[in-house]
């Protein structure tokens, strides 16, 4: 049972969706009429004067429903709700509890064991018809009443009334507020449900139910009698189309391993013997309930719900069809025509030779990558990945990347992975690894599923901490440059810079840079030390001699690492030549031995040494020069991946 503080936590979620509906229908208002609200209001209008159908008066209770009573709501898979006409008038939810308690009982049971006590066939047949299999007595799918009967009975319980709770409980996590059973309609259909009480009588004797079948049809009554509105319908099909997890709430209702057994039944189940036109004509998963309400739900982008009392032959709302099939065709929502996107999942491939890291290096270093950087591929990743977004990313890996020695792949603008994509690029990295090559995975925090999968692979726990080492993708580009040049350029990586390897030195004479080297002063710092803040006065300019610095918008190790400077390069030379504050923190990330120049003996230089002055300048714009020509090249490059 709920306990006090549950039921008020519930019940705070509950005013806080309220809400939070409330904000966002404020500020649709003060910006204007949204086009999908637009349309949703303008079907509403259309068909309130819609006059076919009738009240369902099977269940006396329900046939005193106001037959002009009609809502539309429809909610995004990320919690935003459209609503027009009664879509907060209470009704009962009645059939469209089925799909939603067979999610219950499947989390309760497996689907293994759920398929043994109803099926999953079509039927063809009314919602009320006794439609068992020959054999096994197992209804044909948990749709029709049957099927209904022994999926509550499925549910986990010791008693009836612990039963009802927890489908109480499970709907309030669908639509975020507490459940209520109208005792009215309850009564009523508990008064003139003997046909549901033969069928479960039917299922005791097959077994599909165990004990008094009284007690699971009684529950069965009840959970057809919970009260709701047509936004709670949108908001269930919301929370289907989420993989489970209520939009606004954020509270799991179902288990994501049983969305898809849902809605595979809704798709050909829900609509009973209509459900192969309105799969034909509609294309969403849908569930209908007598009286008046539908749900339909497009798997990843939203639900819908309408309500309307006045029903057709089959029992389904007259106007709920109507607008269901126009939202269908407007919007194109059938779910077997989705709409062609020319987008990739590959959203840019790149090498280091094209785009190197934001490390500033030497001349040598800089050439090298230039020769060797195509060794070092960077395959940008975007949108949702599933097999067939992936799968024309590990192709295009296998066909283009012709013996990498070191494969990027970055996550940044991935939006989702499902766990078949995770595996085919685990499987991906395994199998470059094979062939000699390493795998880097960056912006990775938000899908630990990926690195699960990569360990299930093989990876050892050393091998995936180096996969999943760097959070973003220019770190590694940087780790792996690094890796390059020690390969190639031991010597130039290893050594300590000497002053004519400084591009600030390049075209003085032997006796001008031992003028230079007189000005120079040596400083030390150790890791995590600040070589200059940002804000301070720029007086000096740093040539780095030993070890590396990184430059820091926001705090170091806090905000963003913008760039990095290693030996044989110089730190803070637009300010020096500027005059203006320090734009950004240098923090040293090994201990730095500098060489520093003055701002002062460099003025001087100017009266003393006009030549040496006027070289450095020079060095300096040309350094400055190279970094904006390299800026622009990586601009070019990008831009170019991009259309």
């Amino acid at each position: 049972m709920t306990t006090d503080g549950g039921r008020r936590l519930l019940a705070a979620r509950t005013w806080l969706a309220s809400a939070f509906f409330k904000w966002k229908h404020y500020m649709t208002a003060a910006a204007g009429c949204s086009p999908i609200q637009a349309l949703i209001d303008s079907l509403h209008a259309r068909y309130a004067d819609f006059r076919d159908g009738e009240v369902a008066a099977y269940i006396p209770e329900l046939a005193k429903a106001d037959p002009d009573l009609f809502g539309i709501c429809l909610a995004t898979a990320d919690g935003f709700v459209y609503e027009s006409g009664d879509s907060r008038h209470e009704f009962t939810i009645q059939s469209i509890s089925k799909p939603l308690v067979y999610g219950l009982a499947l989390d309760d049971q497996g689907a293994s064991q759920m398929f043994t006590k109803v099926g999953v066939e079509p039927s063809g047949d009314a919602f009320n018809a006794i439609s068992l299999h020959k054999t096994t007595g197992r209804p044909l799918n948990p749709m029709i009443n049957a099927g209904a009967i022994a999926t509550t009975g499925q549910i986990r319980a010791d008693t009836p009334q612990q039963r009802l709770q927890r489908i109480l409980e499970m709907f309030g996590r669908y639509t975020g507020r507490p459940m209520r059973i109208d005792r009215e309609v309850y009564e009523s259909e508990s008064r003139t449900g003997h046909r549901n009480r033969a069928i479960g009588h039917l299922l005791r004797n097959f077994d599909v139910l165990d004990g008094d079948p009284t007690d699971a049809v009684d529950v069965y009554f009840q959970q057809c009698s919970i009260s709701v509105r047509c936004v709670d319908l949108a908001l269930m099909g919301a929370t289907l189309a989420n993989q489970g997890t209520n939009p606004v709430t954020g509270e799991r209702a179902i288990e994501d391993a049983h969305v898809e057994n849902v809605l595979s039944v809704m798709a050909s189940c829900g609509m009973y013997d209509f459900s192969g036109g309105w799969i034909y004509n509609v294309g969403m998963p849908a569930k209908s309930g007598v009286a008046g309400g539908v749900l339909a739900v497009l798997p990843g982008q939203l639900g819908i719900g309408v309500f309307s009392p006045r029903l057709d032959e089959q029992g389904n709302s007259v106007r709920a069809l109507k607008v269901c099939e126009e939202l269908s065709r407007i919007w194109q929502l059938h779910q077997f025509n989705p709409p062609y996107s020319p987008q990739s999942s590959r959203r840019l491939a790149y090498t280091a030779a094209e785009r190197s890291s934001t490390r500033s290096r030497q001349f040598a270093e800089r050439t090298c990558l230039r020769n060797h950087g195509g060794r070092i591929r960077i395959v940008e990743i975007q949108g949702n990945l599933a097999f067939s977004t992936t799968e024309p990313i590990v192709r295009w890996i296998f066909v283009q990347a012709e013996q990498p020695r070191t494969v990027i792949l970055d996550f940044l603008h991935v939006t989702a992975i499902n766990s078949v994509a995770a595996r085919l690029l685990a499987e991906l990295a395994d199998n470059l690894t094979r062939r000699g090559a390493a795998t880097l995975f960056t912006h990775t925090q938000r899908f630990p599923a990926l690195r699960e999968e990569v360990a299930a692979c093989g990876a050892g726990a050393a091998k995936v901490e180096c996969m999943f080492r760097f959070p973003t993708t220019d770190q590694a580009i940087e780790w792996c440059e690094d890796q390059l040049l020690a390969e190639m350029m031991p010597s130039a990586t290893n050594g300590v810079g000497d002053l004519r390897s400084f591009e600030i030195a390049a075209g003085l004479t032997d006796e001008e840079l031992e003028v230079l080297g007189g000005l120079l002063a040596h400083r030390t710092y150790a890791r995590g030390e600040l070589i200059i803040r940002r804000g301070e006065d720029a007086t000096n300019l740093f040539l780095l001699t030993m070890g590396l610095v990184g430059v820091w918008l926001g705090e170091p190790g806090k905000g963003t690492r913008v760039a990095s400077f290693s030996v044989g390069t110089m730190v803070g030379e637009l300010a020096f030549i500027d005059g203006a504050r320090r734009s950004a923190h240098v923090e040293a990330e090994m201990e730095v031995e500098c060489s520093v120049l003055e701002a002062d003996d460099f003025l001087g230089l100017q009266q003393s040494h006009p030549r040496i002055h006027a070289t450095i300048l020079r060095n300096i714009g040309v350094s400055l020069a190279t970094k904006l020509r390299r800026s622009s090249e990586q601009l070019r490059v990008l831009s170019a991946q991009a259309r």
